[in-house]
């Protein structure tokens, strides 16, 4: 079969691997759409460290193609949905409660990571039973695989907030993970959300997923701006989506005290990620910082494809490219250039 793979630090191209073969409680998928992520362009450029011709992605949908001899809720032919990260639900950490660390920090996280990834025409998927969960007839497979990631994790940082009912929530950042915290703050009911963001489309975009206000970067300073806004008090809430140590400070600095700073951004470059210690209150201003990966499993996806279903969210808009299977090295060149207005380019197999 053909993938799409990292072939070592700052290179993709093509390869030929052999079709992979379940184990006994796993599942093989034939894809039908994938999603590039601005993640495969962090890992091609070191940021997890060197790899050698692992193939890249991690959000797909699909078709059942092979199953392991105990796999009993799944059957070859279903349409399913498998999120990017995929525990193995046994380890100390899954049993602990924390099944995206499984076995190691950051180890739910498999795919093109530790594992080869979904951008192959057939996707190896570990423990089925509780990592693949089936689409509803009424769910299209290009929404269906927003769930896998981009819904997940911005929901996450939304869920991680700590947002009060009515409260205030700004939101570092519009790109796709940014765009569905701000879905996911306005699900959770916050009451002011501030969106910042520079982009034409993704302000656009940030409006029509719920925040009441967008402060541009490259016009005001942010912080003086939701300070402002908040009459000196500062959010509730804070959810830093870029991965960049200016957007964290920021977070830090417009949370009022006993609010909290969600962090879901990939910081791929750098040793330390300073924190602003006056605006922390020098270590004891109880602002509570909390970070994630984003929850996996079959009953995260299910609940994630009923909001879809039920029309509470529709993630389709984050679509601004569409590529055939043969052009992926074209849509991840683009994720990578951020050029041409683009917020996610879309993967079709057949």
């Amino acid at each position: 079969m053909r993938a799409f793979v990292m072939k070592r630090i700052g290179e993709v191209g093509w390869a030929e691997k052999p079709i992979p073969k379940p184990g006994p409680n796993d599942a093989i998928i034939k894809p039908t759409v994938a999603l590039v992520c601005t993640s495969d362009v962090h890992t091609v450029e070191g940021a997890i460290g060197e790899r050698t011709n692992l193939t890249l992605g991690h959000e797909v949908v699909g078709i059942v193609h092979e199953v392991g001899s105990e796999v009993k809720s799944v059957k070859v032919g279903d349409r399913v949905a498998v999120n990017a990260i995929t525990p193995c639900y046994k380890c100390e950490n899954c049993l602990r409660g924390y099944p995206s660390q499984c076995q190691q920090m950051l180890g739910g996280w498999k795919f093109a990571n530790i594992k080869d990834g979904v951008f192959a025409e057939y996707v190896h998927v570990n423990d089925a039973e509780a990592n693949l969960a089936p689409i509803p007839e009424s769910v299209p497979d290009e929404a269906a695989v927003y769930a896998t990631d981009m819904m997940s994790t911005g929901f996450m940082g939304a869920e991680n907030a700590n947002i009060p009912l009515g409260g205030t929530v700004a939101i570092f950042g519009q790109g796709p993970v940014g765009l569905m915290a701000t879905a996911g703050a306005r699900l959770l009911g916050a009451g002011l959300i501030i969106a910042v963001e520079t982009v034409p489309k993704r302000k656009e975009l940030a409006k029509h997923f719920g925040a009441d206000i967008v402060v541009d970067f490259k016009e005001v300073d942010p912080v003086e701006e939701i300070l402002r806004i908040t009459d000196g008090e500062g959010v509730d809430s804070a959810i830093e989506c870029i991965g960049k140590q200016e957007t964290f400070e920021a977070c830090i600095k417009v949370t009022r005290p006993g609010g909290t700073i969600s962090n879901v951004g990939y910081y791929g470059k750098g040793d330390y990620i300073p924190i602003p210690r006056l605006e922390w209150g020098v270590g004891m201003g109880e602002k509570t910082i909390k970070t994630g990966l984003c929850w996996g499993g079959k009953e995260r996806m299910k609940r994630l494809l009923r909001l879809i279903e039920t029309g509470r969210v529709d993630p389709t808009p984050l679509t601004t490219h569409r590529f055939k299977f043969d052009e992926l090295e074209k849509a991840f060149q683009l994720m990578k250039t951020k050029e041409d207005g683009v917020i996610k380019p879309l993967i079709i197999y057949d």
